[in-house]
């Protein structure tokens, strides 16, 4: 009697464990194709939409800091690298982080690792090559987003930072 059911749980074992594994591996790229499609809306590819300071009113992104400004750019390295200019921003904390299209982290600089100087990143993937003076960043997909992070304190220096972060760019080569 037992035996006649070995065969239908051992299928029903292998199929949940299919469809878990596909779960696993599939919910980040979704996450970060909804996550793209937000800020597709706000500016075309290739290029930072700088977004104004954060307010239960404004979030693009689940829970972002309200001390932090936030500048994204969804990058497509289809064509050819993207170049990525972060201006320093002198005195306070700044970071910018290369997300590819699984949410995998490919890059982070802050003005920690620059010393005061700029960021200039060249997203690309295999086969590119980086112009000088830029770092080469290779990503696993064509597409995903670049973040810039400015803290914001005290929340009066906003217009400054602002300014700065504006001359920030995010181009195709």
């Amino acid at each position: 009697m037992m035996r006649r059911w070995i065969f239908p749980i051992l299928a029903g074992a292998v199929l949940g464990a299919g469809a878990y594994q596909a779960t696993l591996l599939a919910t980040p790229y979704a996450l970060m194709q909804a996550a793209m499609m937000k800020v597709g809306k706000q500016g075309p590819a290739n290029q930072f939409a700088f977004a104004p300071m954060t307010t239960a009113e404004n979030q693009t992104i689940v829970r972002p800091s309200p001390d932090l400004s936030y500048s994204v750019c969804a990058f497509d390295v289809s064509k050819g690298p993207v170049l990525v200019d972060v201006q320093p921003v002198p005195g306070y904390y700044w970071s910018v982080s290369v997300f590819d299209a699984r949410t995998d982290v490919a890059a982070v600089r802050s003005d920690r690792d620059t010393k005061g100087a700029s960021a200039r990143l060249a997203l690309m993937k295999q086969g590119q090559t980086a112009p000088a003076g830029y770092d080469p960043v290779r990503v696993g997909y064509d597409r995903g987003l670049v973040l810039i992070r400015i803290l914001v304190a005290p929340a009066s220096t906003f217009p400054t930072i602002d300014a700065i972060r504006r001359k920030s760019t995010c181009k195709q080569l």
